[in-house]
């Protein structure tokens, strides 16, 4: 879908961009496969803030999504696109030939009508969800199970993507979009096609309390405050912070490494962090 820009009628409206969702369902979503979603403002069991900058927005309903397209050789027919306020790609209603119905992440190019189908094997068209050890060398796919029927957890952000680039040792290597290559089990699923929504970066919000209605609150940042209050905080005049940027708790930040599943290094082929080396 395209972006939508709006006429400067007030300071709110000058500089905004956003996605056109003229084509999208405008009803309300299957009552079926939705449940009521709660607000956390950030916090814990027992009321403490543990994420900062969380509170207020919307009232919202959490979609159920089929994220593990293990309903084999039964094709559907995506019945509508919808919006989802959980997640920045679109999802798609699909009904199934025994009326079965459920969401799916949408892809791209692909519209009210067409048929869908999950297999071992099927055809390389968007939608269609097949094992990754079928899938062809080249195919862009998206929604990837990185454990066999847990359900796809790569690429479901809007726009995203990983490429099949080849295949070793009964494993199938992919491209991620950060530049990372990596082997995944052939028992995985994967879906055909990159994810809808793809201008969803390209979005300008234009002002503070559209974040708002998102559930963002501002935050201050560090070098704003005081040294009781934040470990960047005072200094003469205006400061960058130091050489080490941390958090309030005087933890290393802003590109800190933070990964610490030593276990799965050998599934890594070419760290994602490899092209910012010299």
């Amino acid at each position: 879908m395209a972006l939508k820009s709006y006429k400067p009628t007030s300071p709110a409206r000058r500089g905004l961009v956003l996605v056109d969702k003229s084509g999208l369902w405008k009803g309300k979503p299957v009552k079926s496969l939705v449940e009521g979603k709660r607000k956390t403002g950030g916090r814990n069991n027992k009321g403490h803030v543990t994420s900062r900058g969380i509170g207020g927005g919307h009232k919202q309903k959490y979609r159920f999504i089929d994220f593990k397209r293990r309903k084999w050789d039964v094709e559907g027919t995506v019945e509508r696109i919808e919006y989802d306020p959980n997640r920045t790609a679109f999802i798609a209603l699909i009904k199934y030939a025994d009326d079965e119905i459920s969401y799916i992440i949408c892809p791209q190019r692909v519209a009210v009508g067409d048929k869908v189908i999950a297999a071992k094997k099927t055809d390389t068209k968007p939608g269609n969800a097949m094992l990754l050890s079928e899938m062809p060398v080249g195919t862009i796919c998206h929604n990837v199970e990185m454990k066999p029927g847990k359900g796809g957890q790569i690429a479901r952000s809007a726009g995203t993507y990983v490429q099949l680039v080849g295949r070793d040792r009964g494993m199938v290597i992919v491209r991620l979009n950060s530049g990372e290559q990596r082997y995944i089990r052939g028992e995985c699923m994967g879906t055909v096609g990159a994810v809808s929504n793809p201008d969803n970066s390209n979005q300008t919000l234009a002002k503070a309390g559209r974040n708002r209605w998102r559930g963002k609150k501002p935050l201050t940042r560090g070098v704003a405050k005081n040294p009781v209050d934040h470990p960047h905080g005072g200094g003469e005049g205006r400061t960058s912070g130091g050489r080490h940027p941390v958090t309030p708790w005087g933890k290393p930040t802003k590109g800190a490494r933070t990964r610490k599943n030593k276990q799965t290094d050998k599934m890594i082929i070419r760290s994602r962090h490899a092209k910012k080396k010299r």
